[in-house]
């Protein structure tokens, strides 16, 4: 019987999980990086300017598309000297990846999932073996390239074991995205469907999105909050 593992990794507590398991084991972090692999990680975009609508009782427009892009731009950066891809609908959306060195996989009229399952396709035809698709409103993730593991379904989901921030897989499992409510359930499912090792992530960082007001006064959040966001009551700042 395969053992369910946890193990410490960047202050997260990791748990593999595997059809019919019900033992325990601790795994070696030399066996850890032993098994990470080089992958490219996929981003998908909305448009700035249509983001982060539930915050609009605490940030104007103009703060909300600001507020996207900076989040943006952290996923980008916590992927490292990887390759990086963007998946979006929004000319705006890719010039910016373009200027930020990503790949643009441009999608039309295809929502989430099906955008994100047409990008993974593409990037399968260009010779990619292992894909690690996070959501662009992390505003302090952890290294990405850490939850790429050798034939291993590694899921993170959200602070309220709801939706699904990171999810990292080999291309040929054939997992489909399954976004919106209640996704990590659903991608959890079809995860132990494949056969190959699956890994459920509760790392504090990835876990942290920002969708309502009151995720900008997470602890973890508003230390690293540029200056000009910080205008909510809970919050106070200077605007600039």
């Amino acid at each position: 019987m395969t053992p369910v593992s946890t193990r410490p990794s960047h202050g997260d507590d990791r748990a593999q999980v595997a059809p019919g398991t019900t033992s325990a084991a601790a795994t070696p972090d030399a066996t850890d990086a032993l098994d990470r692999i080089d992958a490219v990680v996929l981003v998908p975009i909305k448009a700035f300017h249509l983001a982060k609508g539930r915050l609009a009782g605490v940030l104007d427009p103009a703060r909300r598309e600001r507020l996207a892009r900076w989040t943006a731009e952290q996923v980008l950066a916590a992927a490292g000297d990887g390759p990086v891809a963007v998946v979006c609908d929004d000319p705006t959306v890719a010039a910016w990846a373009l200027e930020h060195g990503a790949l643009v996989l441009r999608e039309e009229g295809l929502g989430l999932n099906g955008a994100v399952d047409h990008a993974v396709e593409m990037l399968r035809a260009d010779g990619h073996r292992h894909v690690v698709v996070v959501h662009g409103d992390l505003p302090r993730p952890s290294p990405l390239g850490s939850f790429a593991r050798a034939r291993t379904i590694t899921l993170v989901p959200d602070s309220r074991s709801d939706g699904t921030n990171l999810l990292s897989f080999p291309i040929d499992v054939g997992i489909r995205a399954a976004y919106g409510g209640g996704s990590f359930r659903r991608h959890l499912a079809a995860a132990l469907t494949t056969g190959c090792a699956v890994e459920v992530v509760r790392d504090p960082f990835v876990a942290l999105d920002i969708d309502h007001p009151a995720d900008l006064t997470h602890p973890l959040v508003k230390d690293v909050l540029p200056a000009w966001l910080r205008t909510n009551p809970d919050n106070p700042s200077p605007t600039h």
